[in-house]
């Protein structure tokens, strides 16, 4: 069984909107910001064996304010610039109840069962408590990006850092 390092991408991959204290995603490809270290962060991770598999939460595709080929652009844009094996998209809003929608962890059990992949020997990466829940809901280990969102905070992941970069060293190392 392979393992994965799975990552949310708004806030993780690229840099989140920030408004009001919630993070939103880029309306735009030309918005669309790698945070930095990232790539250097997925090459590791990459050179040490791991799967990385993007999960992320699109909602707003399934209300309407941003248009399915926008994302799928921004998606393949990240797919040519980083080292990514897999994106995983759920488009439903929080009403439609979906297996997929982060906290629940239909992406990840999906990219499992594609990739072959020992969910207890991979990491859930994320800035939210969705990516949080989703990645204990699979039995991964998480680690939280930490960004003081005005929303509620996440339940006990495995590790807080600073970023992806700060992340993929932990989790190379070892030390969690």
């Amino acid at each position: 069984m392979n393992r994965a390092v799975f990552l949310d991408r708004d806030g993780v991959i690229n840099r989140a909107i920030v408004r009001e204290g919630r993070p939103f995603p880029p309306p735009s490809l030309e918005e669309l910001e790698f945070l930095p270290g990232v790539a250097e962060a997925i090459d590791g991770l990459r050179r040490a064996g791991f799967r990385l598999i993007i999960v992320t939460n699109q909602p707003d595709v399934g209300s309407g304010k941003q248009q399915r080929e926008m994302v799928e652009r921004m998606h393949e844009r990240i797919s040519l610039e980083l080292s990514v094996d897999d994106i995983k998209v759920c488009y439903h809003v929080e009403q439609d109840d979906c297996p997929c929608r982060k906290p629940k962890p239909g992406m990840l059990l999906e990219a499992a069962a594609e990739w072959s992949l020992s969910l207890e020997k991979s990491f859930m990466i994320g800035d939210r408590w969705r990516d949080i829940e989703a990645g204990q809901a699979a039995g991964c280990k998480t680690v939280l990006i930490k960004y003081e969102y005005d929303e509620r905070q996440a339940d006990g992941p495995d590790a807080i850092v600073n970023s992806l970069f700060e992340a993929s060293e932990l989790i190379l190392s070892g030390n969690i």
